[in-house]
Formats: C-alpha cells, sequence, structure tokens
C-alpha cells in the first residue's frame, strides 16, 4: 500500500507532495514557492516575508468566529543525509517513501517526516471546508535546521494569533511548554613553543568508543566526555611526569556530546613506564566510575614520531588546568518541572595544533538569566588563562508556563480521547517555541506532534497510527479553541 492510501487521506496527500519538493536549510526556495503556490490556488492571503517564511491566513470556519485566533507553525526545511551506499541526488530528486507495517521510512535517506508532518497537517487543514476551526495564520518557517534563521528575522506585526500551536514535536503522548536557549562559546590562545628536548619520547593517547549523543539531550545521561577524560588524564601524568603537549584533537560538531580525542605528548624516556603505569590506573579508574555507562570505551598508548616542537611546559599547565576547571554536564536542574535540565554546557571541540589552542562549548537553558550565568562562567574560565573569548549564536529559551489556557484544555482533552496523562514536559533543546515567543511575547504556545523516530538519520521513520492519534488530537484541539 502506497503513503497516499494511508489514514488521514488528506494529510499524508500533502506529506508525499511536499516530499517530492527539495527543500534542504539554507536553499528552501523550491519550497518557499511550492507554499506561495498553495495558498494562493486556494485564493487564501498568502505572504513571504522578508527573510523568506511563508503565511497563509485562513477565516475562521461557521461558528468559530467568536474562538481566539490560532498560528499554526512549522519549518519547511529537512535535514538531508543518506547512507554511504545509497545512490541519490537529494537537489532534483523527490524522497522515495515506503510503507513497513505501521511506519513509513525512505529509502536510504532521511525521510523528512521532521516536520514534513507538522507542514502536511496544516497543509490540510487550510484545503479543507470540512474541519472546525478558528481563525488561522499559518507559518512556515525556513532554516530550522541550521540557524532557526526564519524564527529568528519573523516580522511580529504581521501576526494577530493568541494561541500558537508548534507541530514539531516527536511523542504522541507528550505536550511540550518549554525548550532550551543556547549560546556557543569559542576560544583561542597561542600558544608558546620549545623544540622537544632530545631525552624526550613521544606518546599517543586515543580515547574512542564513548556513546557521545546529543548534548542537550543527553547531557543528564552522565556519559563521558572524551575531551573531559584526556584532560583529566593528562593532568594526573603530569603531576608525575613532566609532560608537553604536542597536540589534541577531541571531539567534533558543536551540540554532539565528543565520542573520541586522541593527543600526542612527550614525556622524558626515563619516566615512560610510569606513564604508562599511570595511565593504566586512570583507564581503570574511569572504567570503573562509568562502567554501567561507557561499557565499550577503549583507551589506548602508542609510541608516536617525533614532533619539532611542543607546547612549552607552563602553556601545557595552563591549558591542562584550564580544560579540568572548565565546567561541563549539567549546571541547575529546574525547580519547576521535574527532571527537566534547566541550565547545562557542554565541552564540544578541543583542538591544539600549530601552535593554536582552541576549543568550543555550547551552553543551553531555558531561563536566559541562568543562560548568561553559565557562558559568564565558561567565559571566565577561559579568560583567567588568557584567552580571546568570543559568544555568538545567541537564541533565546522557552520558559514553562505551567498555567498556560491551552495547556489546561489540551491536558484535559487528551486525558478524555485516551484515558490517561500526557506527559508535560519541556525539552532541553532549541525549538523555535523559545525565538517564536520573543517575538510573539504574549502569545499562549505549545508544541505537540506524532512518533517520529531516528529524525536527522537515514533510518527516520513515522508511525501510520501515532499520526492518525495526532490528527484527531490535532482537530479536538481547534474545535475546543478558548473564546475570545
Amino acid at each position: 500500500m502506497s503513503v497516499r492510501n494511508q489514514e488521514p487521506n488528506s494529510l499524508w496527500n500533502h506529506f508525499a507532495d511536499l516530499n517530492a519538493v527539495p527543500r534542504p536549510s539554507k536553499k528552501e526556495e523550491r519550497v518557499i514557492e511550492f507554499m506561495m503556490n498553495f495558498g494562493r490556488e486556494l485564493n487564501l492571503e498568502t505572504i513571504k516575508d522578508e527573510i523568506g517564511n511563508v503565511i497563509i491566513k485562513k477565516p475562521a470556519s461557521p461558528g468559530m468566529e467568536n474562538r481566539k485566533k490560532v498560528i499554526l507553525q512549522s519549518h519547511l526545511d529537512m535535514v538531508h543525509q543518506k547512507n554511504g551506499d545509497t545512490v541519490f541526488d537529494f537537489d532534483n530528486e523527490g524522497i522515495k517513501m515506503r510503507v513497513q507495517g505501521d511506519w513509513i521510512d525512505a529509502q536510504g535517506t532521511t525521510l523528512g517526516a521532521d516536520n514534513g508532518i507538522g507542514v502536511a497537517t496544516i497543509m490540510a487543514t487550510l484545503s479543507s471546508n470540512e474541519i472546525q476551526h478558528p481563525a488561522l495564520e499559518a507559518f512556515f518557517t525556513i532554516d530550522e535546521e541550521t540557524g532557526m534563521t526564519g524564527a529568528k528575522e519573523m516580522d511580529g506585526s504581521l501576526f494577530s494569533g493568541d494561541i500558537l500551536l508548534n507541530l514539531d514535536t516527536e511523542d504522541d503522548d507528550e505536550l511540550s511548554i518549554g525548550c532550551a536557549g543556547g549560546i556557543d562559546t569559542n576560544t583561542s590562545y597561542t600558544c608558546e613553543s620549545i623544540k622537544a628536548p632530545k631525552e624526550y619520547s613521544f606518546l599517543q593517547i586515543d580515547i574512542k568508543g564513548l556513546l557521545g549523543g546529543h548534548s542537550g539531550m543527553d547531557i543528564d545521561s552522565g556519559r563521558g566526555n572524551a575531551n573531559k577524560w584526556m584532560a583529566r588524564i593528562l593532568w594526573n601524568i603530569s603531576r608525575k611526569s613532566n609532560l608537553l603537549i604536542g597536540t589534541f584533537d577531541g571531539g567534533g560538531l558543536r551540540n554532539a556530546i565528543p565520542r573520541e580525542a586522541k593527543s600526542i605528548i612527550a614525556v622524558p624516556t626515563a619516566e615512560l613506564k610510569n606513564v604508562q603505569a599511570e595511565l593504566e590506573q586512570q583507564s581503570k579508574v574511569l572504567r570503573t566510575e562509568y562502567h554501567t555507562i561507557e561499557p565499550n570505551v577503549l583507551i589506548t598508548l602508542s609510541a608516536a614520531e617525533n614532533m619539532p616542537e611542543v607546547i612549552t611546559e607552563n602553556d601545557t599547565k595552563k591549558i591542562l588546568n584550564t580544560l579540568c576547571s572548565v565546567h561541563n554536564g549539567v549546571f541547575r536542574m529546574s525547580p519547576d518541572i521535574a527532571e527537566l535540565v534547566e541550565t547545562s554546557s557542554s565541552l564540544a571541540r578541543v583542538l591544539i595544533e600549530n601552535k593554536e589552542f582552541i576549543t568550543q562549548s555550547l551552553q543551553r537553558s531555558s531561563v536566559e538569566s541562568t543562560k548568561d550565568e553559565i557562558a559568564m562562567t565558561i567565559r571566565c574560565t577561559f579568560e583567567n588563562m588568557g584567552c580571546v573569548v568570543s559568544q555568538t549564536g545567541d537564541y533565546p529559551g522557552w520558559q514553562p508556563n505551567p498555567n498556560s489556557d491551552i495547556l489546561a484544555i489540551m491536558e484535559q482533552l487528551y486525558e478524555d480521547l485516551y484515558n490517561e496523562d500526557p506527559q508535560v514536559k519541556a525539552c532541553h533543546a532549541g525549538l523555535e517555541c523559545g525565538i517564536l515567543g520573543k517575538h510573539l511575547p504574549n502569545v499562549d504556545m505549545i508544541s505537540f506532534g506524532p512518533n517520529i523516530r531516528a529524525a536527522h538519520s537515514p533510518d527516520e521513520k513515522v508511525q501510520i497510527s501515532s499520526v492518525q492519534k495526532f490528527w484527531n488530537f490535532y482537530l479536538e484541539t481547534l474545535k475546543k479553541t478558548p473564546f475570545k
């Protein structure tokens, strides 16, 4: 059975139409045109703002004119990723979808259910003459996946809605009422170097096999950070042997917990056995501390080729002291929502090469003041050793409002429909709602959606039965929109 034959039929057909249009982040021109044509063909007021977001406005259905106006919001872009052995041209081909039992996925590529199901839901609403709904402002943003540019650059004056429904959550029993904002901290320091002493030998230390994960959603899991592990190991070796750093290369993506790190060091040849013994001791300690979480970690020591220069003893000490002291992990738990991380920092990237010491870290918080505090903490730590610090990419969080009117309505509605309570949560990651709230300060917001798994990967899939559940819940929510 094809995707277009699934129920709700209108939603799936709009999803299939959308997935025929290439729509990577930063290259949304075709999907913007697609949405503009869609709105015009319905004879609805259709606007493209200066950044490229599309807004389509629809009057209330008969009898719903006295309800509060609702903004329906989803993002147009998707992550384009494919398996290494998959032949596919994202610039010119539509996503090849397939039905696998109760799930829909793509053949070796990302599916685009994030956030295509949300977009298709809104399209099905706009094109219907049967759905009961208040006055609607459909808001399709661009570039959510790589910078939230559409949300950041939106024109709040184009909207008059009272409630915003963001359709970008990936568990159908969850109502999201908050998210973290973030800021990047980038540091640099030019090290002093010396020729490696003749009586020194070079060694390479490798850390591999850590779980890694999302530096927001997984930050409270207790997983190891390869950069912090390497700094800890080197610091302990340096306490017993005169260690000089040659290179340090750990982590990668700014929003991922580092899984691997490697370092080349120089130590007195006469102390090689002591260094090996200390490494074995530190490895044992770390494996014991993390035995339930990181069972597959591998820490190795091997001979390395001589380097012409290494970092001086003084700067080596400065670097290791700084890396060991910089905060990493949970900074504060939310006092309002149980088990929610409010504020955190992740040391995502450490690089020492060609005399340059560079780091990148990401601070997150749902509360602006504590985001400022953790960003200050990280800045001060690196400035204390003389680093040049720049903080960029600042975006606001969405502070949870447990007293939200639309939340109360949807909680009761969910209980009535499914005879159980929904999971009211906030996530320690970025959603557009935080930025949207800055532009629409008086709008009551909530985020929800169907079950989507492995988003951003070629394993991405969406559950058919969950989409049906989400759709019914969504329709009932529109019907129950509060009166003006």
